[in-house]
C-alpha cells in the first residue's frame, strides 16, 4: 500500500511548515486519476500523525475529477480512468486535471506569546 508512505510524507510536510504550532486541519486534493485511494490516506493518517504536531488534526480530502482534452478536436470531457475515447473517436487525449495530489491548505493553532 503506497498510501502509507504518501501519508507519512504529507504529515512530515505539514509538521515542517507548522514548526512549534499544532496543526488543526490539513486539506488535501486528490485527483481521481492519481491512483491514490482517499480512504486509505484517511485510514493511515491517525497512525502516521501519532506523536507529531499533526496528531489530532482533521484531514479534509477533496477529490478532483479527471478531465481530458482531445488533441484532435479540442473537446474537453470528464474521465473516470486515465484513458478514454473522445466523441470524435480519437484516443489522443491530454489529461488536464485529476492526476494531482497536493496539500491545498494547512490550518494551525495560534501560538500565544
Amino acid at each position: 500500500m503506497h498510501e502509507f508512505g504518501l501519508t507519512q510524507t504529507i504529515v512530515a510536510i505539514a509538521a515542517e511548515h507548522a514548526g512549534a504550532a499544532r496543526v488543526r486541519r490539513i486539506s488535501l486534493a486528490i485527483g481521481q486519476l492519481s491512483a491514490v485511494l482517499p480512504d486509505s490516506i484517511q485510514f493511515c493518517f491517525d497512525v502516521c500523525s501519532r506523536g507529531t504536531v499533526v496528531e489530532g488534526a482533521e484531514l479534509q480530502l477533496v477529490e478532483i475529477p479527471g478531465l481530458a482534452r482531445c488533441r484532435q478536436c479540442g473537446h474537453e470531457f470528464f474521465l473516470a480512468e486515465p484513458f478514454g475515447v473522445c466523441e470524435c473517436g480519437s484516443t489522443h487525449l491530454e489529461i488536464i486535471q485529476g492526476e494531482e495530489l497536493k496539500i491545498t491548505e494547512l490550518e494551525l493553532e495560534d501560538l500565544c506569546v
